[in-house]
Parts: C-alpha cells; sequence; structure tokens
C-alpha cells in the first residue's frame, strides 16, 4: 500500500465548508481538539513508498471509524450520510463540499483487516488526551480505577445440534458443486426435513424423537464427507480447500453436548466460545469477554472509558487483570493506586495485591476506600452503553482481529460522544456567560 494520497489543490476553486457550516458546532469544536497527525502518524505505519494507487488520508480514516461507532452506523449507512451531511466531511478533514464520497464502503473493511490493534488504541489514547486538555477528566482520575469484564456477542445464530449438522451439509454440498463433484446423493430435502422436526420434537418435549432425527442427520453428514473424500483423493489441490470445511464438519459430526474443550457454535465464526456469566436473562452468551477499565472517581465529563481489549479463551477474570493493568499503564502513562473488582477477581494475578480492592472486602478498608466501593457498580452503565449504543452488543467483523477491533473502536466511539456532550456543556456556559454575565448573589 502506497502513502495516503493528498489532493487538497483540487478544492482551490470550490466553496470551502467553513463558510458553510456553523463554526460553533461541538463536532467542528472536537475536530479542532483531535491531533490529526497523531492519529496519522500511527496510521502511516502501515503505508510504504512503492507502486500502487495511493491510499485514503489517514484523517479520512480515523474520522470514518470515530464517526462509525460515535453514531452507531453500519459501513454503508456511513458511506451514506457522509455524503449529506457537511460535518462529517469537515470532521474527516475536507475543505470543500464533496458530492461524492471519496472512498468505498469496503475501503473500511480493508482498513480494519490492516490496522492491527496497537494502531487502533491510539483512538482511545487520543480521546482521553483531549478529554483532559479540555478539562472533562484529571489525572487524579487515573489513578483509580474499576475493572469489569462483559461477553461481546457475535453475529451468530443460536446454535443447536440440529442446525449445526444441516449448516454443514450444506456447505460441503456447496463445495461440491463449486468444484464440479458429482455426490452419490446430497440429502439436502430430506436433512431440512429432519433439523426442522428436531426443533419441533424438542418444542414438544418429544426428545426421543428429536435424537433420532439428529442420528439422521449426523449419519447422512458422514456419508457426504466419506462421499467427497474418495472424489477429491489423489487431488492436492482439492484436498487443501476441502480441509478446513471438512475439519469442521468432523468435530460438529462428533462434538457433544457435555463434552470438555473447544466446540464448534458456528461454521462461519468458529472462534466464538459460549459464555456464561450467571445471568438470569440470558445464561449463555457466543462470543468473547472484552475486559473494560473506567475511573472510580466521577470525572466533569463523564465516566470515560480507559482501556479496552478482547480475551479470547474465555480466560478467569482475575488472570486477565496482571496484563490489562499493565496495558493500562502503558496507555495512559499513570501509575493506578487502586483498583476496584468485583467477586469474581478473587485470586487474582495482580503482581502488588494490596493495590486491589474486592467487592464486600474489609481489611485495609478505610472510609474513604469504602466511598469508592460503593461507585465500582458505576462502570455497568458505561458497559451498557457501550454495548448498545456503540456497536458492541452485536459485532459484525470477522474472526478474532474482528474481535479486539470493535471492542476498542466502540471504546473510542463512546469516549468521543461523552467528549461532544462535554464541548456542547461548555459551549452553553460560555454563551450564558457573555450574555447574562458572570453570577452574582444578591445580599438581604
Amino acid at each position: 500500500m502506497a502513502k495516503p494520497r493528498d489532493n487538497r489543490q483540487a478544492d482551490l476553486l470550490l466553496p470551502r465548508l467553513d463558510q458553510i457550516i456553523n463554526m460553533k458546532h461541538p463536532m467542528v469544536l472536537l475536530a479542532e481538539k483531535i491531533d490529526w497527525q497523531f492519529l496519522g502518524g500511527r496510521f502511516a505505519m502501515l503505508c510504504v513508498e512503492g507502486p500502487g494507487q495511493p491510499g485514503l488520508p489517514t484523517r479520512l480514516v480515523a474520522g470514518l471509524f470515530i464517526l462509525k461507532h460515535m453514531e452507531n452506523l453500519s459501513d454503508e449507512v456511513l458511506h451514506e450520510r457522509w455524503v449529506e451531511n457537511p460535518y462529517y466531511q469537515f470532521f474527516c478533514g475536507e475543505l470543500s463540499f464533496c458530492h461524492k464520497a471519496p472512498f468505498d464502503r469496503s475501503s473500511m473493511t480493508r482498513w480494519r483487516q490492516r490496522l492491527g490493534e496497537e494502531q487502533l488504541v491510539a483512538l482511545i489514547q487520543e480521546s482521553l488526551s483531549v478529554a483532559h486538555k479540555t478539562g472533562a477528566i484529571d489525572s487524579k482520575d487515573l489513578e483509580r480505577v474499576v475493572v469489569d469484564t462483559t461477553v461481546q456477542p457475535k453475529a451468530v445464530a443460536y446454535p443447536t445440534d440440529a442446525r449445526l449438522m444441516h449448516r454443514a451439509l450444506q456447505k460441503l454440498v456447496g463445495f461440491a458443486k463449486r468444484e464440479g463433484i458429482v455426490l452419490r446423493q446430497t440429502y439436502l430435502r430430506v436433512a431440512k426435513r429432519a433439523a426442522i422436526m428436531a426443533g419441533r420434537y424438542r418444542h414438544a418435549h418429544q426428545f426421543r424423537r428429536a435424537r433420532r432425527q439428529l442420528k439422521f442427520l449426523n449419519t447422512r453428514l458422514g456419508r457426504v464427507i466419506r462421499d467427497i473424500n474418495r472424489k477429491i483423493k489423489d487431488q492436492p489441490e482439492l484436498e487443501a480447500r476441502f480441509t478446513p470445511l471438512r475439519d469442521l464438519a468432523i468435530r460438529v459430526r462428533h462434538q457433544e453436548h457435555r463434552q470438555r474443550g473447544p466446540k464448534v457454535y458456528s461454521l462461519h465464526a468458529p472462534e466464538v466460545e459460549c459464555i456464561g456469566k450467571g445471568k438470569a436473562r440470558t445464561p449463555y452468551e457466543f462470543g468473547c469477554k472484552v475486559s473494560i477499565v473506567t475511573p472510580v472517581t466521577a470525572p466533569r465529563g463523564g465516566q470515560f472509558v480507559l482501556h479496552a481489549k478482547a480475551l479470547h479463551g474465555n480466560p478467569f477474570d482475575g488472570h486477565t487483570l496482571g496484563p490489562v493493568i499493565a496495558d493500562l499503564e502503558r496507555l495512559t502513562g499513570v501509575a493506578t493506586r487502586r483498583i476496584h473488582v468485583d467477586k469474581g477477581y478473587r485470586g487474582h494475578n495482580h503482581p502488588d495485591k494490596f493495590r486491589v480492592f474486592i467487592s464486600g472486602q474489609v481489611r485495609r478498608v478505610t472510609a474513604a476506600i469504602h466511598r469508592q466501593m460503593k461507585r465500582r457498580a458505576a462502570v455497568e452503565p458505561v458497559i451498557g452503553h457501550v454495548k448498545i449504543d456503540h456497536r458492541m452488543d452485536r459485532n459484525y467483523l470477522k474472526g478474532r482481529h474482528g474481535d479486539r477491533a470493535n471492542a476498542i473502536l466502540a471504546a473510542a466511539g463512546y469516549n468521543f460522544r461523552l467528549l461532544i456532550r462535554w464541548l456542547e456543556e461548555l459551549l452553553c456556559a460560555l454563551l450564558q456567560l457573555l450574555l447574562f454575565g458572570p453570577y452574582q448573589p444578591v445580599c438581604a
């Protein structure tokens, strides 16, 4: 990929955006506060000199990522609204109004694939820097933090044995059709009926009949696997393409309900894990764990997300505390003095156990620490807003790389939304001061 293009010379004869929009708009003020050179330097690390079409400007890419998760938009909707909204264009660095978007919807997908977790973390780092410069958060707010974990669900259907085996059979038959392999029998029609009837029998609590349909699906899936194996024998190229799908199908066919170890819950996202957080409404969630860190204090600009990281392998919460705090201190440059966690972190691996305070703890708890322990639950509404309003509730990005990117971008979008609200409040306070003057109490 070549270095980003610079086409500002073509805007000289067009009307400027700063003559069209309100320069006191909070999004304009936020764009002026962000250090785009810092973000450009982090994103441009992947750009090298060489042939090929130049990439998109790094400010445009960073602005699109911020807008997408700040406004909770899909790539397609963001592409449409970017052309209609001059504030979006100014935020992304355009000098004049564009009637056609300079990027394609797939451009964001390709940039997400190029950018790693190290580069995307710069968005959270810059949001905290802007919050510190505008007075929304102080350095002391970074010394006392709350750490908690949540689940980032993947965009997969609820997994059942019948559905997984039926889906595996469909994919195998589709692979054979694309490669011109003539199967002895596809079983598509009877397998579909068996999958439907298995669900109906389960619903009616007729489990013996449901198990009979599952056995039928299992047998037909094994027949198709063996038939394709015979047809592609001594064809290395076909075998290499067929092996990943065949391995998944074999795992689906042989996995059991209560087996130990990893299982396949989705064929298009085999990295999905089953996580139980003890919730009555959702006993099991399918995705990956995400660690969220917020201040235990009440910053003036709101409860910012200081750190967010996807954790694969369904680790024990206590075993994630040490690496998460190390990443947080490296990100903010401030050493944490107190860490408040819930009882799920008992037996944690943090090197300094005297800085960690667990809910319900009695020893070493002063009056000030007790007041802060009452605010540990302030992280829960933050997690709710990040999931519902900033695209962490259902992750559509592919693979484990997509899990890590979505967690970071959702946290960054939440922080920049708080900054928009903070700048609106500052603007209202400034207008009130200009119109009515400073408040003076009336003496009796």
